[in-house]
Formats: structure tokens, C-alpha cells, sequence
């Protein structure tokens, strides 16, 4: 169990409209049901903060899931329960949280690379088909899954309120919020 001073972290990963924000924000009200109130890490935001020029090249996205992860540690360290919303495409990204972070889990929304791009509500998938962006996750860049996620959501099926729940008990499991 983690330092009862340190919250815990999770980090909600997969393709790009993969359903990864519908989860968090999921996963954000159901612990608010539990009187937790934790922070809603989304990478789109603060890119816009933390990488406003962003390139999206290997570089960037090194320093920037880096500055991601140092903010969820701080907050953590401080009491506070952090979500993750991130692709974080490479596993090194997420690990490195996982070291720094004692009471961390690891969420896998797993959906089909076709139903990501029927999906594209910010358009990248037809960017990277068009050429206009060169480095989409699922495309030209990798996407590594978890090798062992705490928890899979099937994000061509799943309702995201149970997939919540389901997430929740985990977190009960470890031993990470009470019962």
C-alpha cells in the first residue's frame, strides 16, 4: 500500500479516440462519489501549457511526458489523487511515472486502430493520412500497449461508467482508497 500522505495515480492510455478521456472523466466522477477529488491530467491541455510550439516529434514528447509525470508526482506527494488522460505512446513514458509514483495504476483502453479513425474527433488521423501531420500515434509512430495493465477497457464497447467501477474496485484491490 502506498504512503497514506501520498495519493495514488492512474494513467488511462491508448490510441488516440480510443475513449481515453470519456474513461478519465469517468473514473474523475465516480471517486468524487467516494468524496476523493482528484486531478483530471489531461495532455491536451497542458501541452498548450507545458509545450505551446509542440512538434510532436520524440524529443518533445520525452520532455513533455516527463514534465506529466513530475506533476503527477508533486500532486501525489501532496495527497492528491491524479488521473492521467494521455496517450503517452511509448511505455517508457508510463513507467517512468509508474517508478516515481508508489501507488500507481496502469489503464489500457483497448479499441481497434479502424474504430479510432471512424472516431477522430480532432481530425488527426485524416491529418496523418493526408500528410499534414507526419507522427500520429497508431500511423507512423508505435503505440506500445501495457504489457500488464491493471485494468483493460474495451473502448468499442464498454459503458464508461462501469468501466469506472470496475477501475475503482482495483483501486480497493491494491489497497490504494478504502472500501
Amino acid at each position: 500500500m502506498a504512503d497514506k500522505n501520498q495519493a495514488f495515480a492512474v494513467w488511462v492510455t491508448g490510441l488516440p479516440a480510443s475513449g481515453k478521456s470519456t474513461i478519465a472523466r469517468a473514473l474523475v466522477s465516480a471517486l468524487a462519489a467516494r468524496g476523493l477529488d482528484a486531478a483530471l491530467l489531461e495532455s491536451d491541455v497542458l501541452r498548450g501549457v507545458l509545450t505551446p510550439h509542440a512538434r510532436y516529434d520524440v524529443e518533445e514528447r520525452e520532455v513533455f511526458y516527463r514534465q506529466l509525470a513530475y506533476i503527477g508526482v508533486l500532486l501525489t506527494k501532496h495527497g492528491v489523487p491524479v488521473i492521467f488522460d494521455a496517450t503517452a505512446n511509448r511505455r517508457v513514458y508510463r513507467d517512468d511515472a509508474r517508478r516515481q509514483i508508489p501507488g500507481f495504476l496502469e489503464v489500457y483502453v483497448e479499441c481497434p486502430l479502424e474504430i479510432c479513425m471512424s472516431r477522430d474527433p480532432k481530425g488527426i488521423y485524416q491529418a496523418g493520412h493526408e500528410g499534414k501531420a507526419k507522427i500520429v500515434p497508431g500511423l507512423q509512430e508505435p503505440y506500445e500497449p501495457p504489457v500488464n495493465p491493471d485494468v483493460v477497457v474495451q473502448g468499442a464497447s464498454e459503458v464508461p461508467e462501469p468501466a469506472a467501477e470496475r477501475i475503482v474496485s482495483t483501486l480497493v484491490e491494491k489497497g490504494f482508497i478504502a472500501r
